[in-house]
């Protein structure tokens, strides 16, 4: 297998690159040397793997793709796509202008953005905030130190973590839990395999599900229906459009109201009001204030 080095001899004096070999459609691997900073093409194509070392990073003007991964000890750029068989890593931050696609995990440094889509086989980790004109979609978990916020949905084989808040155009869909250190927000239906945790609100267009406990630090609202395989908890109210089910307990700070029946296995208890479309069914007490 080819393997081409890019050193400093092949750049111009503003890190374009400059050298004889075409790296526009090359059939081999890409390196690079440390330390070169960030070393722009035009387009880069090659037919295996691109590693850059520490202090070297990637920025092409269109399309930055590879059948085997892409690794930068810096940041990674695209004026278009991003497109790895494998990962997709990056010290620094990772930018497309158009859709990032990985046959494996993406994960950076600092944070991930794509004016188009962003997808995984694996997982995607951003030290920063995850942000993607159309969906986000993993294999397995996305997690991102600042907020994660798609135009369409956001979809996990396994968990969803943010210190901040979530927000999508569309659904946010986890199979296993959904946290946020803020609020959680989806014009389409939240649902996940476990919890649903935010530190504010939780507010969706459709309904919101749970296997196990959905729980706000202010409100829980859903134009449709909000079930919970354990309890449902708000520090502020619950409101539904259709039915309130939990297994478990329904405790809310002020009041709770459905649009349909309100169900739990054990006590239902409001600070305001309990208001009911249908009928009101507790395994325990029925608390309001």
């Amino acid at each position: 297998m080819n393997i081409f080095k890019i050193t400093k001899q092949n750049l111009d004096s503003n890190n374009n690159y400059v050298g004889e070999t075409d790296l526009t459609n090359y059939d081999g691997s890409l390196e690079s040397d440390e330390n070169l900073g960030t070393v722009r093409f035009k387009n880069l194509h090659v037919r295996f793997s691109i590693r850059f070392s520490k202090g070297s990073g990637i920025e092409a003007g269109g399309r930055i793709k590879a059948g085997g991964v892409i690794k930068a000890g810096g940041r990674i750029l695209a004026g278009k796509g991003i497109n790895a068989g494998g990962v997709i890593e990056a010290g620094g931050r990772i930018e497309a202008g158009t859709g990032i696609k990985a046959g494996w995990g993406i994960e950076a440094g600092w944070g991930i953005g794509a004016g188009e889509g962003i997808n995984a086989g694996g997982g995607i980790d951003a030290g920063k905030g995850i942000k993607a004109g159309w969906g986000i979609n993993a294999g397995e978990d996305i997690d991102a130190g600042s907020g994660i916020k798609a135009g369409i949905g956001i979809e996990a084989g396994g968990r969803i973590l943010t210190w901040k808040g979530i927000n999508a155009g569309g659904g946010i869909e986890a199979g296993k839990e959904i946290k946020a250190g803020e609020g959680i927000n989806a014009g389409g239906v939240i649902k996940a395999g476990g919890r649903i945790d935010a530190g504010s609100g939780i507010k969706a267009g459709g309904r919101i599900l749970a296997d196990r406990v959905i729980e706000a630090g202010w409100g829980i609202e859903a134009g449709g229906g909000i079930e919970a395989g354990e309890e449902i908890e708000a520090g502020w109210g619950i409101e539904a459009g259709k039915e309130i089910k939990a297994g478990g307990r329904i405790l809310a700070g002020e009041e709770i109201k459905a649009g349909g029946r309100i169900l739990a296995g054990e006590e239902i208890k409001a600070g305001g009001r309990i208001l009911a479309g249908e009928e009101i069914l507790a395994g325990g007490g029925i608390d309001a204030g």
